[in-house]
């Protein structure tokens, strides 16, 4: 089943910092890995940010499930260039009859698949570590974000996990009526797009009549909403999203040092 819960400690140092400050740190920490295609900068990001893992409160083991979906998409990524990618440059690594390795097509795959995860693991610490009701809280009181979007997604994140317990339910609904693909791979690609649409038709309805009662409930209100928990952005929080970008600076130096910067434009 998914959870958007926080896994942290709650004392730790950076798991207690502002919720606007956390994301605003991993935007730019992820933004600023966007300018290089090496895997150099990449690789040395994901160094720091397991290094800062335990100033979270998160344990390796629970990073590992929460990224899981990232690392089968990062292994996608470097088989899929490996085996199709139609530059083939750089010494011959292993040759296969049709299938040919070279260290270039290998470099390039490496580094697409580590600027990935250096790119999305900031997003999964974050969201392991905040809460979102204090999210949805510091993004009208810190962000001035408009109180209707931020509720908006604060209801979002909240049905986030019904969408597991309800593909589970249609899944064994459509089993006990003795609809079931077998060893069939074609039939098993059907059945699953046909259950993600049905997953899809029911998410749009729940998602109208949410909209509907929350409308109904004065959300939609234009009159200004009082905050019940204050989120307060202080000087610890600034020193986070600094900190976030001298430290992606940092990698991208390590990169251009080495002699492997290889900018994304130009």
């Amino acid at each position: 089943m998914i959870s958007i819960s926080p896994v942290a400690v709650p004392g730790a140092p950076l798991a207690r910092r502002n919720p606007v400050a956390k994301v605003a740190a991993a935007l730019v920490f992820s933004f600023t890995l966007l300018a290089t295609l090496d895997p150099v900068a990449p690789a040395v990001a994901i160094g720091v940010e397991l290094a800062v893992l335990p100033l979270f409160g998160i344990r390796y083991g629970v990073l590992a499930r929460r990224a899981a979906p990232l690392l089968l998409s990062a292994a996608g990524i470097v088989v899929t260039l490996v085996l199709f990618a139609a530059e083939r440059t750089g010494r011959t690594l292993v040759e296969a009859g049709p299938v040919a390795v070279t260290s270039g097509v290998l470099l390039t795959a490496l580094g697409l698949a580590l600027r990935m995860l250096a790119v999305a693991l900031p997003g999964v610490i974050v969201f392991a570590t905040t809460d979102p009701t204090d999210l949805a809280d510091a993004l009208v009181q810190n962000a001035r974000a408009p109180a209707r979007f931020a509720i908006g997604a604060l209801a979002a994140f909240r049905l986030v996990p019904l969408l597991g317990q309800e593909w589970q339910m249609i899944s064994m609904a459509r089993r006990a009526r003795g609809v079931d693909a077998g060893r069939n791979p074609v039939a098993r690609l059907r059945l699953f797009v046909s259950t993600a649409f049905a997953l899809l038709v029911g998410a749009i309805r729940r998602g109208t009549r949410l909209a509907v009662a929350m409308d109904a409930r004065g959300f939609d209100a234009a009159t200004p909403r009082t905050v019940a928990r204050r989120q307060r952005f202080g000087p610890a929080d600034g020193l986070l999203v600094a900190g976030a970008a001298a430290l992606a600076g940092a990698a991208l130096a390590v990169s251009v040092a080495l002699g492997t910067f290889r900018p994304l434009i130009g």
